[in-house]
C-alpha cells in the first residue's frame, strides 16, 4: 500500500512546483485539487507509524498518525484550502509556491514521529512563512520579515541543540513526551515557546503578521503558533507552569489590542490570547482540558482565518487597514461586514458558535482541577477578547464614524473562502459532537447546560454594555494613527540606540589614538629628517650608514600609510 505509506506533506510539495511552473486558471485549479485529494486520502489513513527510515542507526519516523496528528492535520488541511481559494486572485508566483510548502511543512510537522524529522520541518515552516511578509514588498515588511525569521531560526537552532541533548541523555529521537527533566527538556520547551508566541517572546508575531500581505497572514495565522501548540501537547502535556504561562498570555494582549490602530495587530494579540487558552488546557493536561485544547486551536484557525480574511478583504479593497481611517463600510460591503461579525460572534464564544464549544472545555478543566484564580483569570480573558475582537474589529472597520469610502465586496474566491469559514463556526457551533468525535478522549462533555449558557451570556451582555457606556462617556481609547511597541521596544529602539552610542564613543576614541599616533610619527618623521640633513655631524650618520636611514624612513611611511588606509 504505497499510497498509505505517502506522507501528506509530499502532495504539498508537489503543489509548490506546480505553482512554480503553471499561471492562471490551471494552477489555481491544481491547487485546490491537493488540499482536496490529500485530506480525503488522510481520512482514511489508520492510526500507526506508516513509514520508518535508518539514518546513522536512528531510526526516523516521517510519518506517524494518531488521534492527536490527525485532528490537526485534518484542520490544516481544512486551512490550506481556504487560504487558497482566499488567494486565487493573487499573481503572485512567489506568494503561492510559498503558501503550498508552508501548508505542506506545517502538515509534516505534526506526522513527525521523531525529533530530527521534526527540526526539519520546523525551520521550513520559518523559511517558506517568511516570504508570504516579503511577498508585501514594502520596507517595513521587508524589516519585520527579517526579525521573524531571525526569531524563528532561534527557535530551530535551539530545538536542534535541545534533540542533541536529548539523545545523548536517552538514546533516543523519538518525538512523544519530554517534559522538564533535564536541560534537554528545558531547551525544546524554550523552542517550542518562541515558535508559540509565550509573553517576552511574541512580539515577532505581532510585528511580523500586520505587514504580511492580506492573503499572507491568513495562513501565517493558521499554521505556525497551532504547530507548536501540537508539540507542546505532544511532550509537555500536564506541565503546571504552562498553566500561568498560559494565563499570562490570555491576559497581557487584551491591553495592548485595546489601544491598537492597526486592525490587524488588533487580530495578532487577539491570536495570542487564543493561544494562552490552549496552553492553559496542555498544562492542567487532563482529558477534558487536553481535549478542549486541541479543539480550541482547530476551531481558532477557522474563525481567526475568518476575521483576518474580513481584514485582508477590507485592506484589499481600500488600501487601509486603521481603525481610524475606517467606518461606515457597512454600506458597500455587506457581505463582508455580516461575515466579519460572525467570525466576531465566534472568537467571543457565543452560543451556537464553535468558540463556546471548545472554549468552555478549558474553563470547566481549570475550575475543576482548583485553579480559581486562572479560572478567574480566563474569565476576564473571555471578556476582553469580546471587547477587542468581538466589537472593535467590526464596530471601527464598518460602523463608527463613516470615513466617506465606499468601496465595493472583494473578489468572489474571498467572499467564498469567508463563506465556507462562517459555515464552519455556525456550523460546529450548532452541532460540536462532529468536533467532539474527533478529539484524543472521550469525556461526554456537553457544552450546552444552563450553567455554562447562562454564564456565558451574561458575561457576552456586561462587556457589551461596558464598550457602550465607556464609548458614549468618551472614556474608550480612541483610535489614534500611531505605533504601540511592547517587549519589542527593547530590539527596535532601547538595543540598536544603546549600540549606536556606544560605537560612536569607541569610533571616537579609535580616531583620537589614530590621530595621536600620526602626530607622533608625523614628529618622528621629521626629527630623522633633521637628523638625515645634519651630515657628518649627526650623532646617526656617524654611527650607521646612509642605507638605515633610508630602511627606518621607509618603516616608518608605510606604518603612517597603513593607519591612513585603515582609518
Amino acid at each position: 500500500m504505497w499510497m498509505l505509506e505517502l506522507p501528506p506533506f509530499v502532495l504539498f510539495i508537489i503543489g509548490g512546483l506546480i505553482a512554480a511552473t503553471t499561471r492562471g486558471k490551471l494552477r489555481g485549479a491544481l491547487m485546490i485539487a491537493i488540499p482536496v485529494i490529500s485530506g480525503l486520502h488522510l481520512w482514511t489513513v489508520p492510526e500507526g507509524v506508516h513509514l520508518q527510515l535508518m539514518f546513522l542507526d536512528y531510526e526516523l519516523v516521517p510519518y506517524r498518525a494518531d488521534k492527536l496528528s490527525l485532528m490537526f492535520g485534518y484542520i490544516f488541511h481544512i486551512a490550506a484550502f481556504i487560504g487558497i481559494v482566499y488567494s486565487l486572485h493573487v499573481k503572485d508566483t512567489v506568494q503561492q509556491v510559498a503558501a503550498m510548502l508552508y501548508a505542506g511543512s506545517a502538515i509534516g510537522a505534526v506526522f513527525a514521529g521523531d525529533l530530527l524529522t521534526l527540526f526539519v520541518f520546523w525551520e521550513l515552516l520559518a523559511f517558506t512563512s517568511v516570504f508570504l511578509v516579503w511577498a508585501r514588498r514594502t520596507p517595513a515588511a521587508y524589516s519585520a520579515g527579517m526579525r521573524y525569521l531571525i526569531m524563528q531560526v532561534l527557535s530551530g537552532v535551539i530545538l536542534l541543540v535541545g534533540a542533541l541533548f536529548y539523545i545523548n541523555e536517552t538514546g533516543s529521537i523519538a518525538f512523544d513526551y519530554i517534559g522538564l527533566n533535564g536541560i534537554a527538556g528545558w531547551l525544546i520547551f524554550i523552542a517550542f515557546g518562541i515558535k508559540c508566541a509565550f509573553p517576552f517572546a511574541h512580539t515577532w508575531l505581532t510585528d511580523a503578521y500586520p505587514e504580511a500581505t492580506p492573503t499572507g497572514t491568513v495562513l501565517l495565522s493558521a499554521f505556525t503558533t497551532k504547530v507548536a501548540v501540537y508539540a507542546l501537547a505532544r511532550a509537555y502535556p500536564g506541565t503546571e507552569i504552562l498553566i500561568y504561562i498560559g494565563a499570562a498570555m490570555t491576559c497581557f494582549p487584551i491591553f495592548f489590542a485595546v489601544i491598537e490602530n492597526d486592525l490587524r495587530r488588533v487580530l495578532a494579540y487577539s491570536l495570542i490570547n487564543q493561544v494562552g487558552f490552549m496552553v492553559v488546557g496542555i498544562g492542567i493536561g487532563t482529558s477534558l482540558a487536553l481535549n478542549g485544547a486541541v479543539s480550541h486551536a482547530f476551531n481558532d484557525v477557522i474563525f481567526k482565518g475568518l476575521l483576518f480574511m474580513s481584514m485582508g478583504a477590507v485592506l484589499h479593497m481600500t488600501g487601509r487597514i486603521n481603525g481610524s481611517d475606517l467606518g461606515g463600510l457597512y454600506k458597500t460591503m455587506p457581505k463582508t461586514t455580516i461575515l466579519c461579525i460572525v467570525g466576531a460572534a465566534s472568537i467571543s464564544a457565543f452560543p451556537l458558535f464553535s468558540g463556546f464549544v471548545s472554549k468552555s472545555m478549558v474553563m470547566s478543566a481549570a475550575m475543576e482541577t482548583g485553579h480559581d484564580w486562572v479560572w478567574l483569570m480566563l474569565l476576564f480573558a473571555s471578556a476582553g477578547v469580546f471587547h477587542h475582537a468581538g466589537i472593535k474589529i467590526p464596530y471601527f472597520a464598518f460602523f463608527a464614524h463613516d470615513s466617506g469610502i465606499r468601496a465595493n465586496d472583494p473578489p468572489v474566491n474571498m467572499l467564498t473562502a469567508m463563506f465556507i469559514a462562517a459555515c464552519l463556526c455556525i456550523g460546529i457551533g450548532i452541532y460540536p459532537a462532529a468536533l467532539y468525535s474527533l478529539l484524543p478522549y472521550d469525556t461526554g462533555y456537553n457544552p450546552y447546560d444552563a450553567t455554562h449558557v447562562l454564564a456565558q451570556t451574561q458575561l457576552l451582555l456586561f462587556s457589551a454594555l461596558a464598550f457602550v457606556w465607556l464609548n458614549l462617556k468618551g472614556m474608550y481609547p480612541p483610535e489614534l494613527r500611531s505605533t504601540h511597541l511592547d517587549v519589542d521596544w527593547v530590539y527596535r529602539r532601547l538595543v540598536p540606540n544603546a549600540l549606536q552610542r556606544v560605537f560612536a564613543v569607541i569610533w571616537k576614541v579609535d580616531g583620537d589614538i589614530r590621530q595621536s599616533v600620526r602626530g607622533k610619527l608625523d614628529q618622528c618623521q621629521k626629527f630623522l629628517s633633521r637628523q638625515n640633513k645634519g651630515g657628518a655631524g649627526s650623532f646617526i650618520s656617524s654611527d650607521y650608514p646612509s642605507g638605515n636611514m633610508v630602511l627606518w624612513v621607509a618603516v616608518i611611511l608605510a606604518t603612517y600609510l597603513f593607519i591612513g588606509f585603515v582609518n
